[in-house]
Order: C-alpha cells, then sequence, then structure tokens
C-alpha cells in the first residue's frame, strides 16, 4: 500500500496594511456594457460601489512573475495565449523551488500541495473615494483619463488611445495575505513573500508600466500570526510581530521576524 498523504496546518501568517497608488494605476476590467463615448480602456470596479478596486489575483500574479524572474525560473507552463509562467511539474523540483510551494501548482500535477499564499481584494479607503467624489477634478467617477498615441515607426502616424486610471495619491485600504504553514521551511518561505512585495514597489502593479502607470507603495505594513496548535486551539489567539513599518522596514528584521515566528508556530517534528 502507498503512504497515506497528510496534510499538517501549524498556523497562518497574515500581512496587513495599505496600499497607495504613487502614480496613476490601471487595472483592467471588462469593457462588455460599456456606452458610446466612454474610454477605450476601463479599470475594474466593484459593482456594488462603481469604485475601481485591486483584485487579489493582479497582486499575486504579480508577485509571482517578479519572483520566477528573480530566481530565473523557466516559463514552461502555458495559461493563455502568449502567456507562461514557471511551474514545477515533479516533486523533486517542487520541494527545492522558492516559486511554486507558495504560489501553487495545478492540482493534477504529481507536484500538487496545499498553495501557501492568499492574497484578498482590496479596495479603495473611504477617504480617498470622498476626495474622488467631492474635491478632484476626475473625468469619470473616481478616475482619469490619460490620452496616449502609438507612434508608427515607419511612416510617424499616430494613433491615439484612451486609458482609463486611478490617480496618483489615491489610497487602497486593509490589504491583507496570508500565508499558511504546513512545514518548517515554509516559515523562511515566508520572508520571500515579503521580498516579492519589494520587487513589486520597485516595477509596477498593472497595465502601461512602461509608460508611467503603476508604481505603488506598501504602508503601515503589520505581521501577525495564529497558531493551529495552541493549548487553547485554533481561532483563539491572534498575536502581532513587534517589528512593522515599510516592506524595506520589514526586510531589514528578516532574523528577528523569522525567530519570532519559530517561537509561535510550532512545527512537530513527526
Amino acid at each position: 500500500m502507498s503512504e497515506e498523504k497528510r496534510v499538517n496546518l501549524y498556523g497562518r501568517i497574515f500581512i496587513k496594511g495599505h496600499i497607495l497608488a504613487k502614480t496613476g494605476l490601471h487595472i483592467g476590467g471588462s469593457p462588455a456594457g460599456l456606452a458610446i463615448g466612454s474610454v477605450d480602456n476601463p479599470v475594474i470596479r466593484d459593482p456594488l460601489t462603481n469604485q475601481p478596486y485591486i483584485p487579489g489575483s493582479s497582486l499575486r500574479g504579480k508577485m509571482r512573475s517578479l519572483w520566477e524572474k528573480a530566481h530565473g525560473r523557466k516559463q514552461n507552463w502555458p495559461i493563455g495565449k502568449g502567456v507562461n509562467i514557471h511551474i514545477c511539474e515533479k516533486l523533486d523540483d517542487y520541494n527545492d523551488c522558492p516559486v511554486c510551494p507558495i504560489y501553487g501548482v495545478p492540482g493534477q500535477l504529481d507536484a500538487s500541495s496545499p498553495t501557501r499564499l492568499t492574497v484578498r481584494d482590496v479596495f479603495m479607503d473611504e477617504e480617498s473615494a470622498k476626495q474622488l467624489r467631492k474635491q478632484a477634478q476626475t473625468d469619470m467617477p473616481y478616475t482619469e483619463v490619460k490620452w496616449e498615441a502609438a507612434i508608427d515607426r515607419v511612416t510617424s502616424a499616430a494613433t491615439p488611445r484612451q486609458i482609463e486610471r486611478v490617480p496618483a495619491g489615491t489610497k487602497f485600504s486593509d490589504f491583507e495575505m496570508v500565508f499558511s504553514v504546513y512545514e518548517e521551511k515554509d516559515l523562511a518561505r515566508f520572508l520571500d513573500v515579503l521580498e516579492a512585495m519589494q520587487l513589486l514597489e520597485d516595477d509596477y502593479l498593472g497595465g502601461s508600466g512602461s509608460r508611467g502607470s503603476g508604481k505603488i507603495v506598501f504602508e503601515g505594513v503589520a505581521i501577525s500570526a495564529r497558531a493551529t496548535r495552541s493549548k487553547d486551539g485554533y481561532g483563539k489567539e491572534i498575536i502581532d510581530c513587534p517589528a512593522s513599518g515599510s516592506v524595506s522596514d520589514l526586510l531589514d528584521k528578516k532574523t528577528e521576524i523569522l525567530t519570532w515566528l519559530e517561537e509561535k508556530i510550532k512545527i512537530a517534528k513527526d
């Protein structure tokens, strides 16, 4: 008989804070149903409030992409037309991979295992929404329209296009990332999430990044943890990490954070 597969959840680590758009932010939504005369490239909006938001999938996908590039991983798995990501198909490769244990692999593969990182959608801060409604000179509700031009390299003919953006200075409040701990190595892997967040700050989120859009910064970042095997049982206590601030501040304290996690989330040696 084959050995029975077990999955042990030892705890969860939470990253919370805010996201500030330092330049205009464009995360595309569906153009279906837009009225005649509306913008060519709309942003994604919450259907209940009509406010733009940041999908967790956009944050997580960009962090994964940058982490793959940082480690030079082969883009071997197609997920769309002309779009590939890195996926470990063999268990031996998976165990030593800096990407797949954190961000996951398709369930049908031998290397399949629970994904560590969950990223929630992030919604517009109430104060930012109020300012955009009442004070800002916006082209559309909560957004600006930026005109760009594609230039023909031979004829120099310009083709104008529009892009909808959330204005620079807008804050998105209360982002949350949840990192599940299944084995001892996951405690060190958690620090890789902070590294990926810094890579994202240095890069861009959403579209038109090479043309000025998408620079963001994480603010007021705080870490907390909840152990599943405490004497009180799961769900009784969330413990705040003493380290907080910017992503850079946290990376300066990686050793202290790892020591703190090892104290708070106990991994069974079975």
